[in-house]
């Protein structure tokens, strides 16, 4: 998979680790970046990279992960899972269908980190399980409320 990552400089650390972890699994892994404190200037970046179709995924990250998260679904086409165990992690993937997780850097250690884009990473959504409806209908809010 190709994956775009960025955070805010808060999150480098945890960055780097969850990068180590990709590229060890063999995903391609591109940096969008870390300098600019306005973490949502780089997650903005890495949600329209994703929902592009650019990349087949994304990963952002900030302090708590929070406000990573609803900077990523402000974009058009990204569903975005801020996750904090290897469950969600899973789920994610496999019932949200979501093409994007934030990570928390202040809340989440750099082991856990690594685990969560594993997790995340060896699942996909398969269409027409039991979440299909669920998933069907936030896309049809998003199109229709779309500026």
């Amino acid at each position: 998979m190709k994956i775009a990552v960025g955070c805010d400089p808060n999150a480098s650390g945890l960055k780097a680790e969850v990068i180590g972890e990709m590229r060890e699994l063999g995903h391609e892994v591109v940096d969008l970046g870390s300098d600019d404190p306005i973490y949502a200037n780089v997650v903005i970046e890495v949600g329209e990279a994703v929902a592009a179709g650019r990349f087949d995924r994304g990963v952002v990250l900030c302090g708590t992960g929070i406000g990573a998260s609803i900077a990523a679904n402000k974009v058009p086409g990204v569903y975005c899972a801020l996750v904090t165990d290897a469950y969600q992690a899973e789920r994610a993937a496999l019932s949200n269908n979501a093409n994007v997780i934030a990570l928390g850097a202040q809340v989440t250690g750099p082991q856990v980190g690594r685990l969560l884009v594993r997790t995340y990473l060896a699942n996909a959504y398969v269409p027409g399980g039991r979440s299909e409806p669920k998933i069907q209908r936030i896309a049809e809010y998003a199109g229709q409320h779309q500026k």
